[in-house]
């Protein structure tokens, strides 16, 4: 006889409701685990709130009101009616009046406009003639979406706003040629303007994980222990940390841009010892938000959890995916102070544009501003001991 058979029945008999009582159990469990998980709490919050609004209100991929240089080499009331019927097409603002071409150039090529407008010297007397003079318009196009909407409504638009001040027939007839120049990427090329934007995106994803993973990698194995009862300084640690992932994160650069020149025929028209210090910079900026994430968190899921967090904003409001000038103003305020957002100028203006760090000055002030801000904040709440 077996063992089973000497247990009576009512013993052997699995319990009424035994897997329903179980499985209630371990769902009670799994909400008070949930409850004292503040962070991922929050995160599961956060995440799809932050992802309507971003798409609700800070995307918009018919940009508007574009900031536009205007070089006017004469004075006239013509010249004033075009810029104002340019401002009623609703694309162009005018936020500079520049008194050269070198100026015109400059405020382009550092992307603090996106159009230049220039009226050249005896423009009317030649409409007035009938001589159809040009007016030039300049597009920054390493952007083709937001440049693009813009040059291709030009025409028409500024043609209906002029037709009750300036007839020339019947129909009314444009009293002079608007030449565009699409300067830097003239094809609207995407691959052009993708190719730059992605290596500061791939460096933000990588350089926040492996140093948000740090210190709470060394507290969940153990080794903290250790670390901390060495004769060594929280700044030390840091850089110690730090040090190893910067030259990663250069190799990762320059397998990016060496892909995007041979594969894709992305141009260096820029200085390339400019374009690796820069990128340096932008890669221990990003380093030292992420270890200050591994500062805050107290386990890996939620250091994951808080750099996917800051990731979001940083690719849809940085102006990678979509143009940056096309946002509300409160979505470029929070734009400004996301490391991506100036790097993506950087490396665009560099590689498309040809720029000097003369052009680049406001960008790379704001990444040292960043990384000096989150390297106070990381040695600041960086615990001399365990809680």
């Amino acid at each position: 006889m077996s063992a089973t058979d000497t247990i009576p029945n009512s013993e052997a008999r699995e319990p009424r409701f035994g897997f329903w009582r179980r499985s209630y159990a371990m769902l009670v469990k799994e909400f008070i685990q949930l409850r004292r998980d503040r962070v991922s709490f929050a995160m599961i919050i956060m995440l799809p709130v932050m992802q309507l609004t971003l798409f609700g209100y800070a995307i918009n991929t018919t940009p508007r009101n574009l900031p536009t240089a205007v070089l006017m080499q004469e004075d006239s009331d013509l010249g004033r009616s075009i810029l104002k019927a340019m401002e009623n097409t609703a694309y162009f603002r005018f936020t500079r009046e520049v008194h050269t071409v070198e100026e015109f150039d400059n405020l382009l090529q550092s992307g603090k406009v996106l159009f230049g407008v220039e009226i050249p010297r005896g423009f009317e007397r030649a409409v007035r003639r009938g001589d159809k003079p040009a007016l030039l318009v300049a597009a920054d196009a390493t952007d083709p979406v937001a440049a693009g909407s813009a040059l291709s409504a030009l025409g028409p638009l500024v043609q209906t706003a002029l037709d009750h001040d300036l007839h020339t027939g019947d129909p009314p007839s444009m009293p002079f040629e608007i030449r565009t120049h699409a300067r830097y990427n003239p094809a609207a090329e995407s691959r052009l303007n993708i190719v730059p934007g992605l290596v500061g995106t791939i460096l933000t994803m990588t350089m926040l994980i492996f140093t948000a993973l740090s210190v709470t990698r060394e507290i969940e194995r153990g080794t903290m222990e250790s670390l901390l009862s060495m004769p060594i300084k929280p700044v030390e640690v840091m850089f110690g940390k730090i040090i190893p992932y910067v030259l990663v994160g250069f190799i990762q650069a320059t397998l990016i841009i060496g892909i995007g020149v041979l594969l894709f025929g992305v141009p260096i028209l820029g200085s390339l010892t400019l374009l690796a210090l820069l990128t340096t910079l932008f890669i221990t900026t990003n380093l030292s938000i992420g270890y200050t994430f591994s500062t805050i968190v107290q386990n890996q899921l939620q250091a994951m959890q808080l750099s996917m967090m800051f990731f979001l904003p940083s690719i849809l409001l940085s102006g990678f995916m979509f143009p940056f000038m096309g946002m509300p103003v409160w979505a470029q305020y929070i734009g400004e102070g996301l490391p991506l957002t100036h790097y993506v100028r950087i490396v665009r203006a560099i590689m498309l544009k040809g720029a000097v760090v003369q052009n680049l000055q406001y960008d790379t002030l704001a990444l040292i501003a960043l990384m000096l801000f989150a390297m106070t904040i990381a040695v600041t709440r960086f615990r001399r001991t365990l809680d």
